[in-house]
């Protein structure tokens, strides 16, 4: 098959619409199950080529979670302590496989981006995988294959209607790609850029001692980057995604929407939060709503009379500005990947807020000094990789 027809495009208003090759050679794609859109398959293919590099890069299991063209979350598959299991909702499950344990980590870093995401897996889709898939709220997934079994599970999501998609995982894309915008075609070579170790050789502060954890930090960040909406910033932790910034005008508004998600990740572990006691039945989707409130600067909405009850047994204290302070300080050892330089020293007083210590970007500002000097004053490790990742 090398066309596939599709509802319509991006809004039920653009119409025709379909993928197919233009060289009408067959697609390496085929649907297994639903009538994916427009977006499902940008998404789709997209995350493909992040989880497909993600595991050639770290040799492990990758899985992403893929909304409007970025990804909200992306990990490798290492496995969970009990407060990260706690905090994805995936405590009850044990025995998670690698495969699992990745889409995990990918879809629960920032659960409100991820509500109705696109999944791409690196690696077959197995039972462990399915069953996660399963009770979250999601438009479909991308694998390279899927067991018998996780393929009878997604097939009864949705009434039947789950979007799943089977790529060959040989396919290799030709060199030049093409777009038309208004008309107009637009052609370039892909970006074939590899995340290996001799990217981070060019360390510019004086701390430069990388660790292998960070080093494969590092690369999980580069990755992601190439696949966000520019302009991009990712923060990384122990082999996932935990702030996304995607799609800023603004290099600084990057660096401060993503580490608010990495602070926001890690708060979520505070025991405060964790003790917060639901009321019985109320869905993953509305703790995680009721969670993101609390912990913001909005968490009178939910603890008002008459709001409280909904969501609460027992009405929550307040989560002080103070403890918020306190229990951040503790978040250290995180990295952090920027897709184009940083203009101003802003963005490395930002990050090192969200306990950032290792930092990869082009480099290439005027300003490099005194952005050097800013991470030595924090002992940072910065490596300027002189490669610069915008994707649109």
């Amino acid at each position: 098959m090398n066309e596939i027809q599709l509802k319509y495009g991006c809004n039920p208003n653009q119409k025709p619409s379909r993928i197919f090759m233009e060289d009408g050679s067959d697609l390496p794609v085929t649907v297994l199950n639903g009538n994916p859109g427009y977006i499902n398959f940008l998404d789709a293919f997209n995350g493909w080529q992040l989880v497909n590099e993600l595991k050639n890069a770290t040799g492990l299991p990758a899985a992403t979670s893929f909304k409007h063209v970025s990804p909200a979350g992306a990990a490798i598959g290492l496995p969970l302590d009990e407060t990260l299991a706690k905090i994805y909702w995936v405590d009850d499950y044990k025995n998670l496989s690698p495969m699992a344990l990745a889409y995990a980590r990918a879809r629960g870093a920032d659960r409100m981006s991820s509500f109705g995401d696109f999944i791409a897996l690196s690696d077959e889709c197995d039972e462990s995988t399915a069953l996660l898939i399963k009770r979250e709220v999601s438009d479909g997934v991308i694998a390279p294959s899927y067991s018998e079994k996780a393929l009878e599970i997604l097939k009864q999501k949705k009434g039947g209607k789950y979007n799943v998609i089977q790529i060959d995982k040989n396919y290799v894309p030709a060199p030049v790609e093409r777009k038309q915008v208004y008309g107009i075609t637009f052609e370039q070579g892909r970006n074939e850029l590899k995340a290996d170790d001799s990217l981070f050789e060019n360390i510019v502060t004086k701390n430069k001692d990388i660790p292998e954890e960070a080093l494969k930090d590092l690369k999980i960040a580069l990755i992601t980057l190439k696949y966000t909406q520019s302009n991009s910033v990712c923060y990384v932790k122990g082999g996932q995604a935990i702030g996304i910034g995607a799609g800023q005008q603004s290099r600084i508004h990057c660096t401060r929407l993503a580490g608010q998600k990495a602070d926001n990740w890690f708060l979520r572990q505070c025991p405060k939060v964790l003790e917060l006691d639901f009321v019985d039945g109320l869905g993953r989707a509305d703790r995680d709503n009721a969670i993101d409130v609390y912990i913001g600067d909005e968490y009178e909405d939910i603890l008002k009379e008459g709001e409280w009850q909904k969501r609460f047994k027992t009405k929550p204290e307040v989560f002080t500005r103070e403890e918020k302070k306190a229990w951040l300080s503790k978040n250290t050892g995180v990295t952090l990947g920027s897709d184009a330089f940083f203009p101003f020293s802003d963005n490395i007083e930002r990050a090192y807020k969200s306990g950032v210590k290792y930092i990869a970007q082009p480099g290439g500002s005027v300003r490099d000094d005194l952005v050097i000097e800013c991470a030595d004053k924090y002992d940072m490790v910065m490596a300027f990789t002189g490669i610069r990742l915008f994707h649109h």
